[in-house]
């Protein structure tokens, strides 16, 4: 199916720059019964497990469409053939959690010892300041996926490094994530169990 932006770009899935064997340092003590699971797929099945014991109530935001071409290859199916992102999208996941507005974005990497910011864009970025603004909780998980782990990072620690981006570095070194960040393992009820990790930012 051809996707296009509000703009009239044509959507192209970003490709992930490949990698190798990761460190046994950093991969020892994590759990490989979800490695090469999707961070999208592993955040999902945890929001169903915090919506069902009555933790969280969080939800992925849908991506609204303008279909502009169908084919019906057949009366009982129809098949999109074109369509257009209405409006750009913001975050991921948002919801309530003990009370408080919660927003989120959700990122993986195949990099080794960084996190490319290409990986943001601007309007997600001025979401989430808006976000910060009104009082909510605002994060970010990124997932490195050659060490089946991933990071729970404030945004307003996110904030600088998006700020020099012109000047600067173009990612953020893994060494600043490991150490501002809050490492989540891989399990399995909830897969990615960061709740906790919220508290530790946001409620202590």
């Amino acid at each position: 199916m051809l996707l296009n932006y509000p703009n009239g770009k044509k959507f192209q899935k970003p490709v992930e720059p490949h990698g190798i064997a990761i460190q046994s340092a950093r991969s020892k003590g994590s759990t490989f019964s979800n490695r090469g699971m999707k961070l999208e797929k592993l955040i999902n099945e945890s929001n169903m497990f915090y919506l069902t014991h009555n933790r969280a109530i969080i939800h992925k935001k849908p991506t609204p469409l303008q279909i502009v071409q169908v084919d019906y290859p057949k009366r009982s199916a129809a098949v999109v053939k074109e369509a257009y992102f209405k409006q750009p999208s913001t975050t991921d996941y948002n919801g309530v959690y003990r009370g408080k507005y919660m927003d989120f974005e959700a990122k993986e990497t195949n990099h080794k010892t960084s996190f490319p910011l290409k990986n943001f864009h601007p309007h997600q970025i001025e979401h989430m300041r808006q976000c910060v603004a009104h009082g909510g909780i605002c994060f970010v998980i990124i997932r490195f996926s050659m060490y089946n782990v991933q990071y729970v990072l404030s945004v307003e620690h996110l904030f600088p490094w998006w700020e020099q981006l012109e000047t600067g570095r173009k990612s953020i070194p893994l060494a600043d994530i490991e150490h501002h960040g809050i490492k989540l393992e891989t399990g399995a009820f909830p897969a990615i169990d960061y709740l906790p990790a919220v508290d530790e930012l946001y409620f202590t």
